[in-house]
């Protein structure tokens, strides 16, 4: 194997001092464009590759960021938002020289030790805070430890910078679309109530039905995924008034209802009208194609990226009320979630400490709802 490049030969083909290369490959300032650029072109020349722990020495910080998941490690495997939130978030931290570590904790207690340890041992510079709890206590632990962090969708008057997507519009669309299909008896399928963005679900589901004069119907709690789908589905159809329109917490659940209905004998459209949420490309895979709402979890996690960043190199991100101004288009590339719609320009969010919104969720109408049955 070839000895290591080291920084002592990018100086001398560069022709500068040692401590030029390092201002010069950690964009610090020192040295001027021209210089900058040899040193830069000596170390391609020569298959220089940076030390991890040297850069972590010189700039004191880690280059990583914690990505801790509060759930079951088969979640990563079967729910599809996951990998996309995490394809975005390395579409962000890669460039920029980033690691991401990630890391499981089924238990509360569990997942509250492994941030107090990642940020005792310096392994992460700062924090993503996704599926958020109702009164989540990772909030005022990592404010306890200094350690920067990033919410994704949190309740308002969340404390750290933030990103958002709004549901609401997306559920209004869906009510408006079943009610102008005749439908009257009504259900939700929702995700466990400990969880913000669950609550934020059922919220909009049930305004939008109030204000489309009906009655919101029954809510049977779930749990995000494909069993508890069918479970949910075992429950509704066997009500003597059972629903004709379902909305399901997410778009497993949705596929799990489906397939359970059909297990029972229960003709999806034609005598129930099923809707998910998330947008997963396996929507489009199953028959009926499901009705879903498109979300973005790859800009999620770009934004959530971006935000942090921003925070742990001490931009305006970590602090006051400022946000941005963020569409689809905006370099977090495609994939599984993404919106349906082009770059849409929206407004930052407001409250708590600042952030950025996207685009919010849409409605994408398959062949899943139909007319009520007569």
């Amino acid at each position: 194997m070839a000895d290591r490049v080291t920084i002592v030969e990018v100086a001398a083909r560069a022709g500068v001092a040692i401590s030029s290369v390092s201002s010069a490959l950690n964009d610090r300032p020192g040295v001027s464009d021209r210089t900058r650029a040899r040193i830069k072109q000596a170390a391609d020349d020569l298959g220089f590759v940076p030390s991890v722990r040297g850069r972590s020495l010189s700039a004191k910080r880690a280059f990583a960021v914690g990505l801790v998941v509060h759930r079951d490690p088969f979640v990563l495997e079967s729910d599809p938002f996951f990998g996309s939130f995490i394809g975005g978030l390395e579409s962000v931290l890669d460039p920029r020289g980033y690691a991401l570590i990630l890391q499981m904790g089924t238990a509360a207690d569990e997942t509250l030790d492994r941030y107090r340890r990642l940020a005792a041992g310096r392994r992460v510079d700062g924090v993503v805070l996704n599926e958020l709890a109702v009164d989540d206590p990772r909030v005022p632990l990592v404010q306890q430890l200094g350690l920067p962090a990033v919410g994704v969708n949190p309740a308002p008057g969340f404390p750290l910078p933030a990103v958002r997507q709004d549901v609401s519009a997306g559920v209004r669309e869906l009510v408006e679309h079943l009610v102008s299909l005749g439908h009257r008896r009504f259900a939700h399928v929702a995700g466990p109530s400990r969880f913000v963005h669950a609550v934020h679900r059922v919220e909009a589901w049930r305004e939008a039905l109030v204000a489309s004069d009906r009655d919101p119907g029954v809510v049977v709690e779930a749990d995000f995924t494909y069993e508890g789908g069918r479970r949910a589905a075992v429950d509704l159809l066997s009500r003597p008034d059972r629903p004709t329109a379902v909305f399901c917490a997410n778009d497993l659940a949705a596929i799990g209802f489906m397939t359970e209905a059909d297990r029972l004998g229960v003709r999806v459209p034609e005598e129930i009208s099923v809707a998910g949420f998330d947008g997963i490309e396996l929507g489009g895979y199953v028959r009926p194609a499901l009705t879903t709402m498109t979300t973005s979890p790859r800009l999620l996690g770009a934004e959530a990226a971006r935000l942090l960043l921003a925070a742990v190199e001490g931009g305006g991100a970590g602090g006051g009320a400022g946000g941005a101004s963020v569409g689809a288009g905006a370099g977090a590339g495609a994939g599984a979630g993404d919106g349906a719609g082009g770059g849409v320009d929206v407004v930052a969010a407001t409250g708590g400490a600042g952030g950025t919104e996207i685009e919010p969720a849409r409605l994408l109408v398959s062949a899943s709802t139909g007319a009520v049955p007569r």
